[in-house]
Parts: C-alpha cells; sequence; structure tokens
C-alpha cells in the first residue's frame, strides 16, 4: 500500500504580528513536513474580526517569506470558508448531533465553571443562542507524537462545548476541524498550548466522519514570569533584517544543533540543512 501523502500547516491568527514564539511553531511545522517530504500549507485563521489587527494578515504571510517558509499552494483565508462552517453546523443539528443554548458565563461559573447540559432537551430556537455540540463521543486522551499519551480533564471532555457563538461568529474548533478536513492535513505540528482543545477537535472529527489526524506539539517559548510569548502578552514582533540568527535561536530553541560555521551559508542553505538534520527526538520537553 502506497503512504499517504504528509500535509501540514501552519494557521495563525491576523491578531498581531509573528513573534519567537509564532516563529517556533511555524518553523517546527514547516521541517517536521519537509523532512517527510510533505506539503506545508499556510492558512490564515481570520473568524474573529474584533481580535483582528489591520494589515497583521499581510504583515504575517510577508515574514513567512521574508525567513524562506515558503508554503504551498494557495493560502487559505477562514473568512471566505463560512460557507462551509454553516453547512457543518447544519450537518450537525439535523443529526441531532448539536442544539441552541442561551446560558450566560455567569451561569455557567455559578455551576462550576463547566457547562452541565441545562439547554440540551429545551428545544430551543436560534434567537441570541449559541450552538453546544451535543456529546455523545467523548475522547479521554490522545497520543502526541512527541508528548506520547496526554490525558484529557474528565469534565471537559464530556462538555458540550460551543461550535457557533452567541454572536453569530464561529467557534474556532469548529472551523479549524472543517478546514484542516477540507485541505486534506493529516498532520498537526503546533505550541503545547492548544493541547487542551485537541481532544474537543478529535470528537468533532468523529461527530462529523473525517478521518484523524497525527498531532505533535512544541515546547512553549515563555518570557522571564514563565508566562507563553503572545501577542496577548505584547512580545515583541520578530526582528526586522538578517532572519539567520533568529533561525539559528529557534533550532537551538527545538533541540537541534545548527552548523557553528552558519554564518557561511544562505538563508535558503541554512534551512535546507535543517530540514534534513531534522531530529523531533531532540526536541527539548519543557518550556523554555
Amino acid at each position: 500500500m502506497p503512504q499517504t501523502p504528509y500535509i501540514g500547516r501552519f494557521a495563525p491568527s491576523p491578531s498581531g504580528d509573528l513573534h519567537f514564539g509564532s516563529l517556533i511553531a511555524a518553523l517546527g511545522s514547516y521541517l517536521h513536513a519537509r523532512s517527510q517530504h510533505g506539503q506545508w500549507l499556510v492558512r490564515i485563521d481570520d473568524i474573529d474580526p474584533p481580535r483582528e489587527i489591520p494589515g497583521s494578515a499581510d504583515r504575517i504571510l510577508a515574514t513567512l517569506e521574508r525567513y524562506g517558509l515558503e508554503w504551498d499552494g494557495d493560502v487559505l483565508w477562514q473568512s471566505q470558508r463560512h460557507d462551509a462552517y454553516r453547512a457543518a453546523l447544519d450537518c450537525l443539528y439535523q443529526q441531532h448531533k448539536s442544539y441552541y443554548c442561551t446560558c450566560t458565563r455567569q451561569r455557567i461559573a455559578q455551576t462550576g465553571g463547566v457547562y452541565d447540559g441545562h439547554c440540551r432537551t429545551l428545544g430551543l430556537g436560534a434567537e441570541n443562542a449559541a450552538i453546544r455540540l451535543h456529546q455523545t463521543l467523548p475522547v479521554y486522551g490522545f497520543d502526541d507524537d512527541f508528548q506520547g499519551h496526554l490525558q484529557a480533564n474528565t469534565a471537559l471532555a464530556e462538555e458540550d462545548f460551543i461550535i457557533r457563538r452567541r454572536d453569530g461568529l464561529f467557534a474556532y474548533n469548529l472551523a479549524v476541524v472543517v478546514d484542516d478536513h477540507f485541505q486534506g492535513v493529516n498532520h498537526i505540528v503546533r505550541g503545547a498550548d492548544l493541547i487542551e482543545p485537541t481532544v474537543r477537535q478529535i470528537s468533532l472529527y468523529q461527530h462529523l466522519g473525517y478521518p484523524q489526524p497525527g498531532y505533535l506539539h512544541l515546547p512553549l517559548a515563555v518570557n522571564e514570569n514563565g508566562d507563553k510569548l503572545s501577542k496577548q502578552n505584547h512580545a515583541p514582533a520578530l526582528p526586522e533584517g538578517d532572519p539567520r540568527p533568529v533561525i539559528i535561536n529557534a533550532l537551538n530553541f527545538l533541540g537541534q544543533t545548527p552548523p557553528e560555521n552558519w554564518q557561511d551559508y544562505t538563508l535558503p542553505l541554512l534551512l535546507r540543512w535543517a530540514v534534513t538534520h531534522w531530529t523531533p527526538a531532540d526536541i527539548p520537553r519543557e518550556n523554555a
């Protein structure tokens, strides 16, 4: 049997410029895909307009190009995929796998912080309501290619989680599953901050009848307070100028051993070296 071609992706949200933590995720997913002679796709996860920064998406793509991280095919924009998300929602609703919910965050907090299925059998309409998945296929853990077997919090695994928000915006978990399936993504390399929602996404794959991808979650870059580098924490944008020293720092962070004479390498040659010598087993397990 011929092996299924590897398809990976990098899917940033345009809520700010790429920073060093973003580069770790981008570079790790790029190297893993290229080392498997696979495709590396780029998607812009622009489904939350209130959080988006004007011009951020274009700067993200320009930064990836400047750092030599060339993607395959066209960029997919989630803002152009609303019909696909509606179709998935309709499918789940028609199969009685979802329902409308008007519970507030305050009520959920008062009942312990995990949604208790209050609206599941009320037959509510769409007005001023979110849509929740009727969780009948809870996933209690999954095998990560790097982290090993990871267990989920039972209450969160069994929770009927939101797949379309009350304000009409599509939930991240729904959009990412629909789009990864649409693009044929069969392996996802991303930061360890996304381990928790993975069991919900796997559950959605099962509810929708999609094949499940493999996962590899990378350690996070953190600041001096131990908080992950993020746009919300005002992590500085990747610097202008020669990208090679930053690539070297990222390779070191990922436990790789760049050549000592890397200054003699052009950027394409350095990335080619990194692909050839990519060793996931050397990635450190702790955030740094």
